[in-house]
Order: C-alpha cells, then structure tokens, then sequence
C-alpha cells in the first residue's frame, strides 16, 4: 500500500513539474555582438527574466559570429520568431543606430509583418555602446522598427539607479539598459549596467507571463519527423568508418551558430586510400572510389558534430571537391558527382547544396581528393 501511495505521489509530482514548465513564458533574447559587449548585456538580462522562475530564456544570435566566446550560440531563424511569448532585443549602437546585423535580420521579417505574426508580442531593447554618443537614438531606432510590427514595447523607466555609481559614467536610459564598452579602467559592462540589466530582464520575464495567453494562437509550422537515419544507413548499406583522427593542431569539424565546417581526405583504416595524382598513379575509377569514402568520413564526422542524431541536419549548404590531377584534365565533376549522389542519397532533399570543383598539383599525405563541406544543423 505504501509503495502504492508512493507511486501517485510521485505522478502528481511529475504532473504538476510539467504544468508548471508549460506555464512559464518562452523568452528570446536575440542579439548581435561584435566585441562581445552586448553578449555581456544579454546574460544578464536572460538572468534576470529566469530569477523568479517564471521564464524560460534562450540566448541567439542573427548571424554567426567568429568571436571565440560568441560562435557556440545558436543563430535564430526569423520564422521562429513567432514561437516565443517576448523577445528581449540587444545590438552594439552604429553612429547613432541599430547595428548592420541586427537591421539586416530585422528586414527579413516582411512576410511576419504581412501576417501580423509579432502583434502583441512584448518587446525590449538593450545596446552597448562605444563612447555612449548617440545611443538613445539608436535605441527609438529600434523601437520604431518593433512598433512597425505591433509589437508591446517594454521600457526599463529608472527602476534600478539609485544604486549606480555616480562616480563612473553609466549606460543607463529609461528606453532600456546600455552599456559605455570603450572607456577604460572601468569593467565593462560595470556592476550598475549589470544590475539594470538584469532588472530589465526580471520586469520583462512578468510582462511576457502576464500576456501569454492573450494572442490568437497561431498554427504551428508542420514539423518533419525526424527519421532514423540509423535504419537509413542500414537499408542503403552505407556504413560510416570511424571518425578519423586529426594529424595536427586542429578539430575534425567546427561549428559556428547553426554552421558545421568540415574538411576530409580519402583515409581509410588509417590510410590514404588510393593515393596519388590522377592519370598518373590512380585511375579515374579509383579516384571516384576515394572520394567516396573520403564522403564517408565527412558524413561521420558530420554524425559526431550532431551528436549521433543526423535528423538535426537542416540542409547541405556547400560540398567543394579538390583533386590530385594533372594540369590538362577537365572532368572534375564527374568525379564529384559520387560525393554529391552519396550526399542526396543519405539525406534527400536536405542534401542538395551549392557546389565547386577544382583541381590542384599536389593534395596533403598524396590523396587524391579532398573534400571541403559546409552543413546547416538545428
């Protein structure tokens, strides 16, 4: 009996962790950040809108970004947009306005504004500027192009600064939190700009939640199941080699925002598999064996990078083919077709892609092809 009692305590438990998880507001924060100023900003708003348990925040940026602490975070779709309850905006100012990145992504979102997809969603701003010059009209640059869709812009008032530093130079203003990166012997952004942004984010966390429930519902998107690409790869007998390990001071792959970046030879059971110059040393058949199983190894590694789960692959963006071959020969893609077929092959639509081939003298370790991939991954 106790056992029993026991086991529907634990369901209500479990029930009621669920309702409580679905009740919290989903809240975006959508940046672009050049230096990784405005990257600070956003941490702490994003700790501020979790503080009372009552949000859910994801950090995002609008474009990947080479910035070393900045190239792990995901990059936002413009028509995911519509799946949360508040985006909190961040960009660095530009001579007075919102950055190039952000207003680039921002003028992707026509068709939302066609459909009224933002109407009613609360939003608010947060910039980092350099010397401080021009942020206010950056930040009513920002605000009219939120109003445009509808949006329930969401102010910082002056909530938080009789706590700053009279003493230090602030970012503060009543239209949201910013932050002076440029000055220096001062952390940026300072103890002040944190604790007004993360104020910033605890006010909107309760405007997102108190309107949750208040817009028409939206349909959402038809979402593809994921296949089993496990069972995929058995029926096609493709079986991907082990993931080749790296011969210097470099990473088999690198991913920066929703970008996997990979470079392969035609190693095989850790050797270059059919080596040599084309026409010289290797056929054309060998060398169109090469470079399948030199795709192989870009699959597998592309199968580590997503962790095992290849349904997170969005879309072959690039395949470019490099070939051992001599100066005269002028049927490089041929050869590439058989990375480009075994690539459509594993991933259907997914795996069409842009493509280039090209040949050269002399290829590293003496393969006979080399291949350079780019894929887009969830």
């Amino acid at each position: 009996m106790k056992k029993l009692c026991l086991f529907f305590i634990l369901i209500l438990l479990f029930s009621t962790c669920n309702i409580t998880a679905q009740n919290k507001a989903k809240i975006l924060v959508l940046i672009h950040s050049d230096n990784g100023g405005t990257y600070e900003l956003a941490k702490e708003i994003a700790k501020g809108i979790e503080s009372e348990n009552n949000a859910v925040s994801s950090i995002k940026l609008v474009k990947a970004s080479q910035n070393p602490n900045l190239k792990k975070l995901p990059v936002a779709t413009v028509e995911e947009l519509t799946n949360y309850d508040g985006i909190a905006f961040g960009s660095p100012v530009y001579f007075g306005n919102i950055s190039t990145g952000m207003s680039e992504f921002l003028s992707k979102t026509v068709q939302l504004w066609t459909n009224h997809a933002l109407e009613g969603v609360p939003a608010t701003v947060f910039m980092s500027a350099g010397s401080g010059a021009g942020k206010e009209l950056a930040l009513q640059a920002f605000w009219n192009s939120l109003a445009v869709h509808g949006m329930v812009l969401v102010s910082n008032g002056i909530r938080g600064t009789e706590e700053l530093n009279k003493a230090i130079p602030q970012g503060n203003t009543v239209l949201g939190i910013t932050s002076m990166a440029s000055l220096k012997d001062v952390d940026r952004p300072t103890k002040g700009e944190r604790h007004l942004a993360e104020l910033q984010g605890k006010n909107f966390a309760k405007i997102a939640l108190a309107l949750k429930d208040t817009r028409p519902k939206k349909n959402s998107p038809i979402v593809e199941n994921h296949q089993n690409f496990s069972e995929i790869l058995k029926q096609k007998n493709i079986i991907l080699p082990q993931v080749p390990k790296p011969a210097g001071n470099y990473q088999p792959f690198v991913r920066s925002g929703n970008l996997i970046f990979i470079n392969q030879v035609a190693l095989k059971d850790g050797k270059i598999f059919n080596a040599g110059k084309l026409g010289v040393d290797v056929t054309d058949q060998q060398v169109k064996d090469a470079t399948k199983v030199t795709m192989l190894n870009v699959i597998s590694v592309l199968n580590e990078a997503v962790g095992g789960d290849l349904s997170r692959v969005k879309q072959c963006v690039q395949l470019t083919g490099i070939f051992n071959t001599k100066d005269d020969y002028t049927k490089h893609a041929d050869l590439m077709n058989i990375a480009s077929d075994l690539t459509v092959e594993v991933f259907g639509e997914k795996g069409k892609h842009a493509r280039a081939t090209f040949g050269a003298s002399s290829i590293p370790v003496n393969s006979s092809v080399e291949i350079q991939a780019v894929f887009e991954v969830e």
